[in-house]
C-alpha cells in the first residue's frame, strides 16, 4: 500500500514538473514554426542541455536548462537551439538562434518584440549578418555588424547577445560540456 502511494506521488510530481517547465505556449508555437520551417521537417523533439551552476556563473550567456536545446528529427541530431531575452529601450524581446551540429549559426529570429521602435532588428536582412558565425567569432555593432537608424539600443543588445552566445559556446566546448 505504502509503495503505491509513493509511486503515485512521484508520478504526479513528475507530471507537474514536466508540464510546469518549458517555454510559454505562445513562444513555443513560434519556435515550432521556425524550426519546422527552417529544417523543412514536420516534427522534432527538443532535449535540454543543462550546465552546472559552478560553470554557469562564469558564462557570458547563462544556460538555465530551459534555453539551450539539442534538436532531433526522430533519433537524428539536426542541430541546436538557443532561446533567450535581451533588453530593448524599456522592455525585453525574445529571440532564438538555430545552430548546426558544429554550433555554426544557421538562422536567428526575433520572436516577440515589445517596443514601438527598434523592431527592424527582426528583419531577415539584418539578422543574416550573424549566419555562419561560429564559437570563438566576435561580433560588434561598431566593427562588423551594421547598425539600424532608430534602433541603436536594440541593435547593440542583439549583437551583444549573439556575441555572448558565441563566447559561451566556446567555453562550453573547451570544458567538454558540448
Amino acid at each position: 500500500m505504502k509503495k503505491k502511494v509513493v509511486k503515485s506521488v512521484v508520478s504526479m510530481l513528475t507530471i507537474a514538473m514536466v508540464m510546469g517547465f518549458g517555454l510559454p505556449k505562445n513562444l513555443q508555437k513560434k519556435v515550432d514554426k521556425e524550426i519546422t520551417g527552417y529544417f523543412e521537417i514536420e516534427t522534432f523533439t527538443m532535449e535540454s542541455i543543462p550546465v552546472q551552476n559552478n560553470l554557469n556563473k562564469d558564462l557570458p550567456s547563462k544556460i538555465t536548462g530551459e534555453n539551450l536545446f539539442k534538436l532531433f528529427d526522430g533519433k537524428s541530431l539536426i542541430g541546436y537551439m538557443f532561446i533567450e531575452q535581451a533588453p530593448s529601450k524599456t522592455a525585453q524581446f525574445d529571440y532564438m538562434v538555430l545552430l548546426d551540429n558544429n554550433f555554426k549559426i544557421l538562422h536567428s529570429k526575433v520572436l516577440i518584440y515589445r517596443e514601438e521602435y527598434g523592431g527592424e532588428i527582426g528583419s531577415k536582412r539584418w539578422l543574416k549578418q550573424f549566419v555562419g558565425k561560429i564559437p570563438g567569432d566576435r561580433v560588434n555593432y561598431k566593427t562588423n555588424i551594421d547598425g539600424i537608424a532608430g534602433a541603436t539600443i536594440s541593435v547593440r543588445s542583439m549583437t551583444n547577445a549573439i556575441d555572448d552566445l558565441l563566447q559561451t559556446l566556446t567555453i562550453l566546448q573547451e570544458k567538454k560540456v558540448l
